[in-house]
């Protein structure tokens, strides 16, 4: 158990750190500013609160299920299996919305309309911060 989440606080940092780093990226290396495609925002945002919605049923469905059978029986691996895939894959829809704010500086969209995206996805990422089961 220490094992894994140690593993978990590792691979939740090091995205924290790409999220930095995708705003540094898309200032340094991405195009002027010119507008904002209104399709690709659209879409962007529409897609934005799917993923933020599949968060947390990952989260109810995943981890929640797995950190309640965990706190009975901590040497359970399928549970110790579920709770880590489900923050594994929390931590990549974050990231996942942090990636829309870089593709949106890509496509010469100003930096207004990448931020929300860069600080949704690092918001997320620091708020679901892994929990050793038995907190839970």
């Amino acid at each position: 158990m220490t094992k894994a989440l140690k593993t978990l606080r590792a691979v939740q940092w090091s995205m924290l750190a790409s999220i930095v780093l995708y705003g540094i990226v898309g200032e340094v290396v991405g195009p002027a500013a010119r507008g904002v495609d209104a399709t690709l925002s659209y879409l962007f945002a529409t897609l934005s609160v799917a993923i933020v919605g599949v968060i947390f049923v990952v989260r109810r469905t995943l981890v929640l299920r797995a950190a309640e059978s965990l706190a009975t029986r901590p040497e359970d691996s399928l549970s110790l299996n579920h709770w880590r895939t489900g923050y594994i894959a929390t931590y990549a829809l974050c990231e996942a919305l942090a990636l829309f704010g870089l593709i949106l500086r890509f496509r010469a969209s100003p930096v207004q309309a990448s931020v929300p995206y860069y600080l949704g996805g690092f918001v997320l990422l620091l708020f679901f911060r892994p929990r050793p089961p038995a907190s839970v």
